[in-house]
């Protein structure tokens, strides 16, 4: 059974969403990081680390589906939902550092 390109359009627009969402809480992290507020920073590193978890649901239902050995089509949406996921992902792990980081200098 082969998904439509509508559900496959669905599945990346949940992908953009969450890792979006999570990119906007990591970020305002990084503001609280600077103004020294680290129980605050770790509050919204753990809401982007839901948001992940919610975008990598919908990822492997896909690679779930894949393996059963239905075909599944990419389209550039697709692509660019990946590269938004992966990118966020990225960000997190260096939030995380810079955590460490930020706290070292108080």
């Amino acid at each position: 059974m082969t998904q439509t390109a509508e559900t496959l359009q669905v599945i990346a627009f949940e992908l953009i969403l969450h890792s979006g969402n999570a990119r906007t809480l990591i970020h305002e992290a990084y503001d609280l990081m600077e103004a020294n507020d680290f129980k605050g920073a770790d509050k919204k590193l753990a809401e982007a680390n839901d948001e992940l978890v919610l975008s990598h649901h919908a990822q492997t239902s896909l690679l779930q589906d894949y393996a059963k050995g239905e075909e599944i089509i990419i389209e550039i949406i697709m692509v660019h939902a990946q590269d938004h996921l992966m990118t966020t992902m990225t960000l997190k792990e260096v939030a995380e550092r810079m955590r460490v980081l930020y706290e070292r200098t108080v």
